[in-house]
């Protein structure tokens, strides 16, 4: 699903683009956003419009941050530099063909790896 027309709409209105992901994932905040006063009680109103499916762990880490307020900075042209140790984002597979199953699992034949002797079936006296 394709985000709403209700969204497209008050993005028009309201939006002042600041940032585009590596997925295509367009960030906006309200226009004249950044002007909040020190003793307001208010933040500034912050969202993404997806590219493609609308999925919450598409969006990666460094604007998952500046999405939830955790900064006010703006991600990097490209995202952050990488690490060697840095993976690159994944979203999350839960649901679809591609999710984790373990061993034993119904969807992967529902055969558990015999063991010696960790298991003993209960039998009524």
């Amino acid at each position: 699903m394709s985000n709403s027309i209700v969204t497209r709409l008050f993005t028009w209105l309201h939006g002042e683009k600041v940032g585009r992901d590596g997925e295509g994932n367009i960030y906006y905040r309200a226009k004249g956003g950044g002007h909040t006063h020190k003793d307001s009680l208010r933040r500034e109103r912050r969202w993404v419009v997806y590219a493609g499916e609308v999925e919450a762990s598409r969006v990666p880490p460094e604007w998952h941050a500046w999405l939830h307020h955790t900064t006010d900075e703006f991600p990097p042209e490209g995202g952050v530099p990488q690490r060697p140790w840095m993976r690159a984002h994944s979203p999350n597979r839960t649901g679809s063909d591609l999710a984790y199953r373990p061993p034993g699992h119904t969807l992967r034949g529902g055969h558990r790896p015999r063991t010696g002797g960790d298991y003993e079936a209960w039998t009524p006296e």
